[in-house]
């Protein structure tokens, strides 16, 4: 049965190496679980709720991805998304927001979601993916590696703002610093000495190491899921049809958002597995609908923008090839329900006297992810300044801004600039132009 509907054999995997995969993207991106209700529970929407949302519309997702499209690209709902959702669209007036209720600003996602699913139809967003540029779409791929990295360093205290300066050392001799280093090594050696499972394997054990030091607090076992009701197809689509024109530029600040981190995670994860042949992704059209329809739903149980992670590389590495290591991340994620304490005493961090949060569990596997994804680097055609130059300014802006979607708005201006200039404007595919020319309205309108 697994072999008919995932086709093991012919991605060259078996079942053992997808559960390792789709258990190593879980603990990967399970911090999402506390993460969301945290920061939309600023809103006024209930924290257990939001929880539980969370959990079933990222499970919804990573089934449809792995049956539909059968990638082990697992989804969730989006970081950036949520603190646009929070503070910007519900955030109140006095601190710069615009202060409309949750309700509404989930009827805005939902409107987003189901203009992603009519796209999805029509194939565009397939176009789009496809007419990306191969050296944009190997730095996008470093890009996301190196933002990877930085977070992994900045979860673990290895790296801290510095005033005049972006960063610099943290403390390396506190107890939770000390112990992601702990994890990293033990992942670095076991990687070396070729152990299947070895982000995994380092993430458990990291977190036992934490254990009598009080670093990772253990916390129970079983607990009932929380109620969805207090959000539960709760989103207010009338108020925002009664003023749609205040509504246009939130909704496409949704979908803009979503339609370019979806891309560039999807690149980037795509171009680390080998998926991507001839320049193209197979089954792109499957991928983002799952994406598009993860967003509609998550919407109606009350969560913000869904999209795909770029965690999932972390399941990739340790081999995961087919949609079989998404049912285990989305079985984990609908366990995650029930087996909340557990679940919290890995991804829930470490609180530190200031009030910050480090999460020296899942930081080192971050790291190791982020350096492994940095290989795509030498596809890129160096010897071209057309091709070199957007692609670099592409792969250092995601880091240093933290956003993939800055990333790919710097690589397609200049890239399309750089091409006509030279007179190759022709030779590229007209959806690089037409988006260049967005992404540049945007810098002028939206940035002020």
């Amino acid at each position: 049965m697994w072999e008919k509907t995932f086709r093991l054999a012919q991605a060259q995997t078996n079942i053992k190496t997808e559960i390792i995969a789709g258990a190593t993207t879980f603990m990967t991106l399970s911090y999402i679980i506390f993460v969301q209700p945290a920061v939309l529970s600023t809103t006024g929407m209930d924290f257990g709720a939001v929880m539980v949302a969370t959990c079933l519309a990222s499970a919804l997702a990573t089934f449809l991805m792995g049956i539909l499209a059968n990638y082990p690209i697992a989804l969730a709902p989006a970081m950036g998304h949520n603190f646009y959702f929070a503070f910007t669209v519900c955030g109140a007036a006095a601190a710069g927001g615009l202060g409309y209720s949750w309700r509404l600003g989930l009827g805005a996602v939902f409107l987003s979601g189901s203009i992603f699913i009519i796209l999805s139809f029509w194939g565009l967003r397939e176009r789009i993916v496809n007419a990306v540029p191969e050296g944009l779409k190997n730095a996008i791929a470093v890009g996301i590696g190196l933002l990877i990295a930085v977070i992994g360093m900045e979860w673990a205290g290895m790296v801290v703002a510095k005033p005049g300066t972006l960063i610099g050392l943290g403390r390396l001799g506190s107890p939770p610093v000390l112990l992601s280093v702990f994890g990293l090594a033990l992942i670095f050696t076991l990687i070396s000495l070729r152990v299947k499972g070895a982000i995994l394997l380092g993430i458990i054990a990291t977190a036992l190491l934490g254990l009598p030091f009080g670093l990772v607090r253990y916390q129970g076992v079983l607990s009932l899921p929380p109620s969805l009701s207090p959000i539960f197809f709760r989103l207010n689509l009338g108020g925002i049809f009664a003023n749609l024109s205040s509504f246009i530029t939130i909704i496409f600040v949704f979908f803009f958002l979503d339609l370019f981190d979806t891309i560039g995670t999807l690149i980037g994860v795509s171009e680390q597995a080998g998926f991507i042949k001839e320049g193209k992704l197979p089954r792109a059209k499957q991928a983002l609908l799952s994406d598009a329809v993860g967003t509609v739903a998550g919407a109606l149980l009350g969560t913000s923008t869904v999209t795909s992670y770029i965690e999932s590389a972390a399941g990739i590495a340790e081999g995961g090839r087919t949609g079989l290591s998404n049912m285990v991340t989305g079985a984990l994620m609908l366990m995650a329900l029930f087996f909340y304490p557990l679940a919290k005493m890995v991804g829930g961090g470490y609180e530190l006297a200031s009030g910050a949060k480090l999460y020296p569990v899942i930081a080192p596997a971050l790291i190791v992810v982020g350096s492994m994804m940095l290989k795509q680097v030498r596809k890129i055609k160096w010897d071209d300044p057309t091709e070199a130059l957007p692609a670099f300014l592409s792969l250092i802006v995601m880091p240093l801004t933290f956003s993939i979607t800055e990333g790919i708005a710097f690589g397609f201006i200049s890239y399309s600039f750089l091409k006509v200039l030279t007179g190759q404007g022709k030779k590229v595919s007209w959806i690089v132009h037409l988006f260049a020319l967005l992404f540049l309205l945007r810098y002028l309108f939206l940035k002020g």
